[in-house]
């Protein structure tokens, strides 16, 4: 088995530089539209920029994967199959899709574009994974979160569909593609607009010395004078149970914390994982730069056997917190 691939997002152009440039093996990316699961203000790529991008990337001999990842509705599927037409147009390397329907439109229309699974679809299971592979020819599934290290060597072991897991970043501890909290919130979702906790629906409101952020209807959280202020996601908000007063408020589905599985580099390999992916689209270029290049030098020491480097990345992640998430973690 090869190397890691080092897969890095790219939420602009200038991201996609900064993550080509500090040596990623592939950028993913989305069409500035609802067709992706990052579809904020500011964000995402026309189709001129991506013809850019890939020229851009290409020249170096880096990928590019275009993340056509949410679920279109009854009525409304030209959106979705026109960005799964461009992106072949415009040479990308491959689709990385999670609606069956649009799976089997690029299958039958591009035989020649290569078909990733997105982690949006939540394939966990060899069974459901070789449903995949054989209906509609996908080559790679992006691993949902959700995984221990010991189910991803079980699982490569059952199936011949090259596999891809996060490395780093923000941490979702829902099973992807089957969230609906932003929904409940806000009447937007991941999963059919490309919004968890829209920007619009979100405010932040002082209440004393304190200051309380709030999505939608709901007060997600409040913090302390001189406690950094987090975005307001449901799951990353502090509740009091049962609606109670006798009990402070707490982290009820997971604490601000971001992925780091840099220390399970060698049982990934075992594992016979693929490629390794940084989360990330809503990131500056500064970020994409400083978390891509210590990746990259993490990978090229472990791949000649050197002492992996430790990474500075403490200004990066979120709530100042680390974790190996589900890889490692006992409850599911």
């Amino acid at each position: 088995m090869g190397s890691f691939e080092l897969i890095c997002p790219a939420g602009n152009p200038a991201a996609l530089r900064a993550a080509v440039d500090a040596g990623a093996d592939a950028v993913y990316l989305g069409f500035r539209d609802e067709t992706n699961a990052r579809n904020f203000p500011g964000l995402n790529f026309s189709r001129p920029e991506l013809a850019e991008a890939i020229a851009y990337a290409h020249a170096r001999s880096v990928q590019v994967f275009v993340a056509i990842n949410t679920y279109p509705q009854a009525g409304n599927l030209a959106p979705w199959q026109r960005a799964v037409d461009d992106a072949a147009q415009l040479k990308a390397d491959a689709v990385i899709l999670a609606d069956l329907g649009l799976l089997a439109y690029a299958a039958k229309h591009h035989p020649d574009l290569r078909l990733h699974l997105s982690v949006q679809a939540s394939a966990a299971n060899a069974e459901a994974i070789r449903l995949y592979r054989e209906a509609f020819g996908v080559r790679r599934v992006v691993l949902p979160r959700v995984l221990t290290v010991p189910e991803i060597a079980r699982l490569n072991a059952e199936v011949d569909v090259e596999t891809e897991v996060f490395v780093f970043g923000g941490l979702c501890p829902m099973a992807e593609g089957r969230c609906s909290l932003s929904s409940y919130a806000t009447g937007l979702s991941p999963n059919k607009q490309g919004v968890c906790s829209p920007a619009s629906h979100v405010r932040y409101e002082p209440r004393g010395e304190a200051l309380a952020s709030r999505l939608g209807g709901f007060t997600i959280n409040v913090f302390g004078a001189g406690e950094p202020a987090g975005y307001p996601t449901l799951c990353k908000g502090r509740f009091v149970p049962g609606g109670g007063t006798s009990r402070d408020p707490a982290y009820l589905f997971e604490e601000p914390t971001s992925l780091n599985a840099l220390a399970l580099l060698p049982e990934l390999k075992a594992a016979k994982v693929c490629a390794l992916k940084i989360e990330g689209r809503q990131r500056g270029k500064a970020y994409i730069a400083a978390v891509v290049g210590a990746y990259r030098r993490a990978l090229d020491a472990f791949e000649r056997g050197l002492p992996v480097p430790a990474l500075d990345l403490e200004a990066m992640v979120e709530g100042g917190a680390q974790t190996t998430g589900a890889y490692t973690r006992a409850w599911r």
